[in-house]
């Protein structure tokens, strides 16, 4: 199972800049509510939020997965963002943050909320798959990717 399973182009989004980790957030958070109704996107965006002062959730080459578990959500949702400019994101490596990929889950489905972020964090060490999401110039041209990259795995 992999995050792009749960991700479709309507939950891709691509900005030339963004102001803040705050609006960052805020974006993510709107993009995953609008896939179901019983979601509100300040109470997701308090999840991720609250999830993220546990420690930075940057991965390292320009990439981060906000993600918390979610308490009624009954299957996983996921989204992406990528920033042209990126932000400051307290990056072990430094790095400004250019992709954010967001990812819910149900409070109880622990197994599957690491297996998706262990899956996903395989393929953002690669910098070259980096780079080429980065390049990408669609959305339908990133999901593509990121499909074709959990079949390599």
């Amino acid at each position: 199972m992999h995050f792009s399973r749960y991700l479709t182009t309507a939950q891709i989004r691509l900005l030339d800049s963004v102001s803040s980790k705050k609006k960052t957030l805020e974006t993510l958070s709107e993009l995953l509510t609008s896939q179901s109704v019983a979601l509100k996107a300040r109470q997701v965006f308090t999840a991720l939020f609250e999830r993220e002062q546990m420690g930075s959730t940057a991965v390292g080459h320009g990439a981060a997965i906000p993600h918390c578990r979610i308490t009624g959500l009954d299957r996983p949702l996921a989204a992406l963002l990528r920033v042209g400019d990126g932000i400051d994101y307290d990056a072990a490596d430094g790095l400004p943050v250019r992709l954010f990929f967001a990812l819910l889950v149900p409070e109880d489905a622990t197994q599957q909320h690491l297996d998706l972020l262990a899956g996903l964090a395989t393929q953002l060490n690669e910098p070259v798959f980096v780079r080429r999401l980065l390049e990408a110039g669609s959305a339908d041209e990133i999901l593509g990717l990121l499909r074709q990259g959990a079949q390599e795995q």
